[in-house]
Order: structure tokens, then C-alpha cells, then sequence
């Protein structure tokens, strides 16, 4: 008896290093493609978040949800679709990615609230945490790692000449000098690749 439950905890722990392995091998293949098709991914982006604004206005019609739940989904759309107008280029310091973070916390205390008021099967939560909450945010996140084959750009020089007057008029080596520092998805895995896992030694012969 002793043994199988064991065995059950030796293999629940071997299931979780699997999933965690394909999370990170999935989103590292994402995170490649959204470098390779930044335009791609941007019209599919746009698309996503229409069909977000789409399901909104379906829930409104159609379900009893609480209206400061709706506002609130389609206020963060908004600010997404602000935030698109720079893609691949995310400013984090930008009025619409501010909004749209406050409002991703924002809806998700609006949703807890009323989920854990309202009993729903938990496939309908899971529906509407992921298709409202999670879909486009996640893709975003997932583009991150496109800001570092953006070219300067007008907005881009203003900021570096706020932050930086001596080097403000030359725009290209100021740009490259500060793509020493890479923020995104895929940069995190190749350094994770070069850091944490073992490199294979070639053997000379």
C-alpha cells in the first residue's frame, strides 16, 4: 500500500518536470516565431482583440455578468489596441500599456469577486479567464522579445535624448549601445540555455 502511494508522488513530480519542459520548449518556439513574422503576429494580435471586444459584447447581450466586469474588459481592449499602434515596439512607460496592466489587475479582483459570489462550472470560469483575461496579454508578453530587432525610431530618439543629451544626435550609435541590454522572452531562455543547462563540449580530435 505504502508503495503505490510512493509511486503515485514520484510520478506526479515526474509529470510536473514534463508540463514545466513543454511550457518552456512551447514558449520559446513562440517567442521565435513572433521575432521571424513581427508583422504576422501583429494583424493576428489585432484580430485576437477584436474577437475579445466581440465576445464582450456577446456576454453583454447574453449573460448576466456585472457591468463593471464589462467596462472593465473593454477599457483594457482599448488600451491594447493603443498599445499596437507602436508593435512591435512596447513602451513601458506608455499611457496605454500603464492602463492596460492597472487594468489586468483590475478586471481579474472584478472577476474573483464575482465568481466567488456566483457559482459557475469551472470549465465557463476557465473559458472566460482565458479567452477574456489571459489571451492577449499572454501574447504580448510573448512579444516582448520583437523589441530587440526594432529599428530607431523617431519616439524612441526623443526618449533617448531625455535620458541622454551628449549622445541625443546620433541616433544609431545611441540605439545600438543601448541594445546591449536585452529584455524579452527569448533572450531570458538563451540565457537560461547558457548559464543553467550544460553545454556539450565538442571533443577535437
Amino acid at each position: 500500500m505504502w508503495l503505490m502511494y510512493l509511486l503515485s508522488w514520484v510520478a506526479m513530480l515526474l509529470q510536473i518536470v514534463f508540463i514545466t519542459l513543454s511550457i518552456a520548449a512551447g514558449l520559446y518556439y513562440l517567442a521565435e516565431l513572433v521575432e521571424e513574422y513581427t508583422s504576422i503576429t501583429g494583424r493576428v494580435i489585432k484580430y485576437l482583440i477584436f474577437a475579445t471586444i466581440g465576445v464582450y459584447v456577446a456576454l453583454l447581450l447574453f449573460e448576466d455578468l456585472p457591468l463593471t466586469l464589462i467596462i472593465g474588459g473593454f477599457v483594457a481592449n482599448v488600451a491594447h489596441l493603443f498599445i499596437l499602434q507602436t508593435f512591435p515596439y512596447i513602451a513601458f512607460t506608455s499611457p496605454s500599456f500603464i492602463i492596460g496592466t492597472v487594468m489586468l489587475l483590475v478586471n481579474h479582483y472584478f472577476a474573483f469577486s464575482y465568481f466567488s459570489n456566483v457559482w459557475h462550472p469551472f470549465s465557463e470560469v476557465l473559458a472566460f479567464f482565458t479567452v477574456c483575461l489571459w489571451l492577449v496579454p499572454f501574447l504580448f508578453f510573448v512579444s516582448l522579445s520583437a523589441n530587440e530587432l526594432v529599428l530607431p525610431t523617431l519616439s524612441e530618439n526623443l526618449q533617448m535624448r531625455k535620458e541622454d543629451t551628449s549622445d541625443g544626435d546620433d541616433i544609431v550609435s545611441s540605439y545600438f549601445m543601448r541594445k546591449g541590454k536585452k529584455v524579452g522572452l527569448l533572450s531570458f531562455f538563451k540565457f537560461a540555455q547558457e548559464n543553467i543547462l550544460p553545454q556539450r563540449i565538442k571533443k577535437q580530435y
